[in-house]
């Protein structure tokens, strides 16, 4: 069928974990807590990173806009789960699933972006501790930022902009929380090969991009530790730890996406809801770096 007709689907049902029964609203309640300690603790860091002085370093500049991400990345998807837990059938119109799979694919890319910036900061923080200041200024930061986010964009539009012109002609039911991709792509009324072949060439060069800065910068950030003494090298290790920490949260779910549906779905409901919860959590705001210092600068 040719892709640029008209598709006479009009909306999709979101099917979710309709196969739940009455263990529905156990889960409501979960993900409710869940998204409103996601809500509240992201809050507290932006609101802190941007009120206190202290907290003006680099570091917590990318953790702020981590925390933006997370928040719009968790707006995206536990809502409309949590809709789904209360409604025998959860739809969602076609122009708004397009937007839902773009801003789910776009923060998680730009998410990922992000802790290759915190990398990079880490690895000057240690590696070149006297030119930090001089590196790590705040125009190198903001177009470190302005990078993650247009990397995320770059990413993210041609398995979206594929998706919007194919043709849906029924069934209409997607089988997933929300309109994962590779769930949508199964409703085309064509061949989606090419549409599955450019979406896993963007999910690659999004994390092989990533992963590999962050294990260039880890690296090389070993190689300085090793160098050094036993004091100097576990405090060097303490301000990696809660970044190394989120990483391999993030790169291990993502290492689940192409395999069996039901694993897929449980462990992309998880991610969605656990990493944001726990960023607040492991990026404490009381373990103030004292081993390498940096210069703040203020966030507006």
């Amino acid at each position: 069928m040719n892709s640029t007709q008209s598709s006479p689907v009009t909306f999709f049902i979101i099917q979710g974990l309709a196969s739940l029964g009455e263990k529905k609203m156990v889960l409501f309640i979960i993900f409710l807590l869940a998204y409103t300690i996601i809500l509240g603790g992201n809050i507290m860091i932006i609101y802190l990173v941007r009120t206190d002085p202290k907290l003006g370093s680099p570091m917590y500049f990318f953790l702020h806009n981590l925390s933006i991400v997370d928040m719009i990345y968790t707006t995206v998807t536990i809502p409309n789960m949590l809709s789904g837990f209360l409604t025998e059938v959860k739809t969602v119109s076609v122009p708004g699933c397009f937007i839902q799979m773009y801003c789910f694919i776009h923060m998680s890319v730009t998410g990922r972006a992000l802790l290759t910036a915190m990398a990079y900061d880490r690895y000057v923080a240690i590696c070149n501790p006297l030119r930090y200041a001089a590196v790590m200024t705040r125009p190198v930061c903001l177009l470190l930022i302005i990078g993650a986010w247009t990397f995320g964009a770059i990413c993210t539009f041609p398995t979206t902009s594929m998706a919007m012109q194919r043709s849906y002609c029924g069934p209409n039911v997607v089988r997933h929380c929300w309109c994962d991709p590779s769930s949508v792509r199964l409703l085309v009324c064509g061949d989606t090969q090419v549409d599955s072949i450019v979406s896993l060439s963007s999910a690659l060069i999004a994390l092989l991009t990533t992963g590999v800065l962050i294990l260039t910068s880890y690296i090389l950030i070993g190689v300085k530790i090793a160098k050094m003494g036993a004091a100097q090298r576990l405090k060097a290790f303490s301000t990696c730890a809660a970044h190394l920490t989120v990483v391999s949260i993030s790169y291990s779910s993502a290492s689940f996406v192409y395999i069996s549906y039901r694993v897929r779905i449980i462990v992309s409901v998880l991610y969605s809801a656990v990493t944001p919860f726990l960023n607040p959590v492991i990026y404490s705001l009381r373990n103030k770096d004292k081993t390498f210092n940096t210069i703040p600068f203020k966030i507006v």
